[in-house]
């Protein structure tokens, strides 16, 4: 769909005083301001993040009451069960808390479901089937749990503990033993930015300083926590949470430790994606190393992910690591041939795009990629879509939606037409009976029509401003790659360019478009590389634009540097 171009125009006079007071380029002032940073104490703080900084880590509720509880299931020796998700937030998490947990001598072991024939979540039939005749008598669970009153009941009449660590939305708290959760509606930690790992590091940096505390770590080595920071920061952008405050400290921190001394696992994932540069941005984590590792759960089990990532053997790694690959470039193709069906179809019956929302179903469709294909379909039709796998009439759906339409609250109202759902405003997992697809999609749809405006529907190009070549410099390229990590909420600066000439041109694979730009009308008349990933064929020959949009990255190549355009848009 075509995209509204909004051009922000932050206040000039606050641009000027942050230019001399912090001694920046001006455009990397305008991003700031653009940002909502405007003194010169927050801006010290987002351009030098520290773990030291951090002072919410006790924050959550109910932490305290899980701390004392895992304590002494730790020193009394119970056999203690982390209960994972099977994405990438969920294995990071899971695999940190277990590891911490062996470290301080705990009897403990790590259980992640098959996303096909467990789903997500703790269930009834994990207590009945795998924790009960496994004696556990703790459990905690990890991005997962916030929904699962059956199972925690079933498990407290068991005499089982639950600790339920979680960030997705949760209506009415389950009956555990504590319920760590930033979005539960008595909880004023102002912590809902936090993805599931970020819960789960919270907790442990409290269990660390109470196990100091009681004398416990004279008998054993105490965790350096900034190690498992690479894990964190994995589960942290993988889960496309927003990258600020406590989010932004954990991700710089990871990714220095990724680029100084990454674990096996993760170095062998970077060399089977193929990357060579030395420093590792958030880009790579979520589009090249999170993808292989998602891949795991979706086509085959989660636990190939965890193995690879807690792996100190460089060639078991390195085994594990063409696993997850292969896997991923099954997924691929699982997901291009969903897609290219489903857009097929969409092509030959437009009345489909009358509703404000897309709910499809069908008997072959591969459950673990219906996600990334409803975010596909999100993308190009800008509306809420729902995509069910249907089998002896249950559909098992991903949902994901578009900025402005709160996809859980909006499940919520259709509630009596579903099995389960959970989830959050951007993305959920539910179930239906097939008897009930039609009115659930028709009474889905009207909810979005009620609460929407139209201009909701219409994509927005956000511009942090226009940027002409003369302004490009090395110092400047400098200086916003200070602004990463990139991410939800802090994006990556986008700017706007006009009247541009194509001086050189050549396709690359038949889907990339590598350039030579220049301003005809500018004053120093400079030349810069630029590159279109996927570029509309057709204006893959097209020599002149009235405007660009584009982001200014630095391409490395055999040990040198130049700055590059990359295009996000042309007309």
């Amino acid at each position: 769909m075509k995209k509204i171009w909004v051009i922000k125009t932050p206040d000039e006079r606050t641009v000027r005083h942050l230019c001399r007071r912090v001694g920046c380029h001006p455009v990397t002032a305008a991003v700031l301001v653009n940002r909502g940073f405007i003194s010169e104490a927050d801006i010290s703080a987002f351009l030098s993040p520290s773990l030291q900084g951090i002072v919410t880590y006790a924050a959550l509720k109910d932490t305290e009451k899980a701390v004392h509880r895992i304590a002494r299931a730790i020193t009394s020796r119970e056999k203690i069960m982390v209960f994972g998700d099977y994405d990438v937030d969920g294995v990071t998490s899971a695999t940190i808390t277990c590891q911490f947990l062996k470290q301080a001598g705990a009897d403990a072991t790590c259980y992640i479901p098959h996303r096909m024939t467990e789903g997500y979540g703790l269930r009834l039939s994990h207590v009945r089937e795998v924790i009960v005749p496994a004696g556990i008598e703790l459990v905690i669970t990890t991005d997962c749990g916030s929904s699962s009153h059956d199972a925690v009941k079933a498990a407290k009449q068991a005499g089982i503990d639950i600790i339920i660590t979680d960030h997705h939305d949760i209506p009415d708290l389950p009956p555990a033993d504590a319920v760590i959760n930033p979005k539960r509606s008595d909880c004023t930690a102002g912590l809902e930015h936090l993805a599931g790992v970020g819960v789960a590091f919270f907790l442990l940096v409290c269990l660390r300083k109470h196990l100091r505390e009681i004398g416990h770590w004279q008998q054993y080595a105490e965790p350096n926590l900034k190690e498992i920071c690479d894990m964190v920061a994995l589960g942290t952008i993988a889960d496309v949470v927003p990258l600020v405050r406590e989010n932004r400290v954990i991700a710089r921190a990871g990714l220095e430790v990724i680029n100084n001394s990454p674990r096996p696992g993760i170095k062998a994932l970077v060399d089977v994606c193929g990357i060579t540069r030395l420093q590792l941005e958030t880009g790579d984590l979520a589009f090249r190393l999170a993808p292989r590792l998602n891949a795991a759960g979706r086509m085959e089990h989660a636990m190939l992910a965890a193995d690879l990532l807690t792996t100190d053997d460089p060639e078991t790694a390195g085994k594990l690591a063409e696993i997850v690959n292969g896997l991923n470039i099954e997924r691929q193709n699982t997901e291009a041939g969903i897609f290219q069906r489903i857009d097929k179809f969409i092509e030959q019956d437009s009345a489909l795009l009358q509703s404000r929302s897309l709910i499809l179903f069908h008997e072959e469709w591969h459950q673990g990629v219906l996600g990334i294909v409803a975010s596909r379909l999100v993308e190009k039709y800008f509306r809420p879509v729902i995509l069910f796998s249907m089998t002896d009439g249950l559909g098992i759906g991903s949902a994901r939606s578009i900025p402005g339409i709160d996809l859980y609250s909006t499940l919520t109202e259709c509630a009596p037409f579903l099995e389960r759902f959970g989830g959050h405003a951007m993305a959920a997992g539910l179930r239906i009976r097939r008897e009930k697809i039609n009115s659930f999609r028709e009474t889905f749809d009207a909810s979005v029509r009620r609460s929407c405006p139209p201009d909701v529907f219409q994509p927005l190009l956000t511009i942090d401003g226009e940027l002409g070549f003369d302004m490009i410099s090395d110092t400047l390229g400098d200086e916003l790659q200070m602004l990463q990590p990139y991410g939800q909420q802090n994006p990556e600066p986008l700017f706007m360019a006009t009247h541009v000439r194509v001086m050189f041109s050549k396709i690359l694979g038949n889907r990339h478009r590598r350039m030579l730009l220049k301003q005809p009308e500018s004053k120093t008349q400079k030349t810069l590389p630029a590159i279109c990933f996927n570029v509309d064929p057709a204006k893959a020959q097209q020599l002149y634009f009235e405007k660009i949009a584009y982001r200014l990255r630095w391409n490395h190549f055999n040990d040198r540097r130049s700055l590059q355009l990359v295009v996000e848009e042309m007309e």
